[in-house]
């Protein structure tokens, strides 16, 4: 079973994700590897709970987001899930809106409540979602 929490107690102590803990992390979650919920769920709580991002680590959640819902349709359920981790601070970040992009460009197939995701975090203000 993976450790989550000693990697999770690790990280949120110096508030980054940095070389070590970036190392950790790949080794736990390997980039050939899928990703379930459970650990999709701790990469967002992660990712929300740390206070610096770096581009290594920002690329790296990406990255094991999409395996985790690219791994057939983009149904209501993921999109559910897609959309709380995406609004939850009320603001779209630039990053946030590459996912959708990407992820759009490489499922198979995405579901109406997917697309309606897509356009309301497209468009402006973003002030829209607070």
């Amino acid at each position: 079973m993976r450790d989550f929490r000693t990697i999770e107690t690790q990280i949120l102590a110096n508030g980054r994700v940095d070389g070590p803990e970036l190392e950790a992390l790949r080794r736990i979650f390997p980039a050939d590897a899928p990703v379930d919920r459970q650990a999709a769920d701790f990469l967002a709580v992660l990712h929300k709970r740390a206070q610096h991002h770096n581009p290594a680590f920002e690329r790296f959640f990406y990255q094991s987001i999409k395996r985790h819902l690219l791994d057939g349709r983009l149904d209501a359920e993921k999109t559910d899930w897609l959309r709380q981790m995406v609004l939850q601070d009320g603001v779209i970040q630039d990053e946030e809106r590459k996912l959708l992009r990407e992820l759009k460009g490489e499922a198979r197939s995405v579901s109406p409540e997917f697309e309606r995701l897509c356009k309301e975090c497209m468009r402006e203000p973003a002030e829209a979602y607070t």
